[in-house]
């Protein structure tokens, strides 16, 4: 018999297979060549530049505004589960690869964020739209390639950044604090309601603040467990170099892996942390106020640089820190297990169960934006009111709904959202390589200023 999930469950690892890991790898490696390593020469720059206020320029939100609303849908559960079952499922080795991701990746979300600052438009209301489909039509002149993005983009935003995420919460709070998913979905769909009603300046302005505090509270956390544990860390990190290079073999309640598994899950989950290449962080970044392309660019790049080099690495500590990592357990329930055994009583549950509800919610209100951005693309500003009330609709049927399929169909959709944006980022590298020459030449002369 015919099963939907079924079918989007095989598709999704066909849409997901090891090709498209090295198209969203290589896109980053031949990036970085073209662009002369800039994520390496310029990445000083561009973390004093993230919160410098530009005085010239169009945009509706500052550069910080649009970096917390992209990181707003970045840092979130990924960093929490998605590390620990990249240990799990290939050992420490993973971080590694994790890492080397990133590093890629960063020149990956420099160039999207570059192309949406320079292809961005004002719309009727007077707002910024940008985002791989306006790049992908006005700059490569493909507009079936920009309403190919914006369909996958709008399907997708429903289900990992909607749906998936309402659901998350649930769960968890019906585990830890005996809440019915009924009332919680009223309340987090009232809460969502309004916040996005009011737009991206509402969604930058609550994200602005309930990223860097959610970030602080985790890090506080990891910090106070890596300390507990000093001893293990530094054999910690010596056994994740060690072991990228080696697989990791069977131990305690790992079943072992392979290198190639190491690499696999250690990259997917890298890209599944930071979306490089996806397309989404530049819709988020063509609303930012600039008078330069590369210096929202730059501040896109730190994006990468903060969620898995950073935010991800602490996870990751408190694994090597703890030793739990081959206990076999995975996603969630690992974080849970590593911040127990380094902090007292019930704070490393409390800790991690209230850092993934957050981010969950911090997801819901960035995806939004990216969803409302890519149906406006389709549809015109007219409807934008109707997608907003349904978005809020969703977000109480994810709640209180088993969501199987909606994992796979939103695997899929997301898979088929990267591959028209990379198409557009590599034939458009030679754009971004001469631009972002003359960039720097400016700011070298004097003639483009350095923070404003």
């Amino acid at each position: 018999m015919f099963s939907l999930n079924k079918f989007f469950s095989d598709l999704s690892g066909i849409v997901w297979g090891p090709w498209l890991l090295f198209l969203l790898v290589g896109t980053g490696v031949f990036l970085t060549l073209r662009l002369r390593g800039i994520q390496f020469r310029c990445l000083f720059y561009a973390l004093r530049l993230t919160f410098a206020k530009e005085r010239e320029g169009m945009g509706d939100i500052s550069h910080f505004g649009a970096l917390v609303t992209a990181l707003a849908s970045t840092i979130g559960v990924g960093n929490i589960a998605g590390v620990s079952t990249a240990v799990a499922l290939g050992g420490p080795g993973a971080i590694f690869w994790m890492w080397i991701t990133a590093l890629f990746g960063m020149a990956t979300k420099y160039s999207e964020g570059f192309l949406a600052v320079r292809y961005r438009k004002v719309n009727g209301n007077g707002e910024i739209s940008g985002g791989p489909m306006y790049y992908l039509e006005h700059g490569l002149g493909k507009k079936w390639l920009g309403l190919c993005f914006a369909l996958f983009g709008a399907l997708a935003a429903f289900g990992i950044g909607n749906m998936v995420q309402a659901n998350t919460t649930a769960e968890a709070l019906t585990e830890v604090a005996g809440i019915g998913k009924f009332p919680v979905g009223i309340l987090l769909a009232t809460l969502t309601a309004l916040v996005i009603l009011g737009g991206i300046k509402r969604i930058a302005s609550v994200s602005s603040v309930l990223v860097p505090v959610l970030v602080i509270v985790y890090f506080g956390g990891a910090l106070v467990v890596i300390l507990k544990n000093l001893p293990q860390v530094w054999p910690g990190l010596v056994g994740i170099v060690q072991q990228a290079f080696t697989g990791t073999a069977l131990t305690g309640g790992f079943a072992g892996a392979t290198l190639a598994q190491t690499v696999r899950f250690g990259i997917a989950r890298g890209l599944f942390s930071n979306e490089s290449g996806l397309g989404s962080a530049p819709i988020a970044a063509a609303a930012a106020k600039t008078n330069q392309p590369a210096k929202q660019a730059l501040v896109s790049m730190t994006g990468t640089f903060l969620d898995t080099l950073v935010v991800c690495s602490f996870t990751a500590l408190v694994l090597a820190a703890t030793g739990v990592w081959d206990s076999g357990a995975t996603g969630v329930s690992l974080t849970i297990q590593a911040f127990s055994a380094g902090l007292p009583g019930e704070w490393g549950k409390w800790i991690v169960t209230v850092g993934v509800i957050n981010f969950a919610f911090s997801t819901i209100l960035g995806w939004s934006y990216y969803g409302e951005k890519c149906f406006e693309y389709l549809t015109g500003i007219r409807f934008v009111p109707y997608y907003r009330t349904v978005w809020v609709l969703f977000v109480f049927i994810g709640s209180v709904t088993k969501l199987e399929l909606v994992w796979n169909f939103s695997d899929v959709m997301n898979g088929l959202m990267a591959i028209p944006n990379l198409i557009g980022l590599l034939l458009m590298s030679g754009l971004l390589a001469k631009e972002t020459k003359a960039f720097e030449a400016g700011i070298k002369d004097g003639s483009i200023g350095k923070y404003d």
